[in-house]
């Protein structure tokens, strides 16, 4: 899958290296940003105690 996403992409190596992380830096914002905070709201943990 890696693979085949680094062929698609255009450019040089250092082209293709930028967009890979300009990808997943979009990736993580959205996860914590937004998909996170949703979820926590539907997971309710019970009162759990540590000793």
């Amino acid at each position: 899958m890696y693979a085949a996403l680094w062929r698609v992409l255009p450019g040089p190596w250092w082209v293709r290296l930028v967009i890979v992380l300009a990808l997943a830096t979009a990736v993580l914002y959205g996860l914590f940003f937004y998909v996170f905070p949703w979820v926590s709201t539907m997971v309710n943990p019970q009162e759990v105690t540590v000793q």
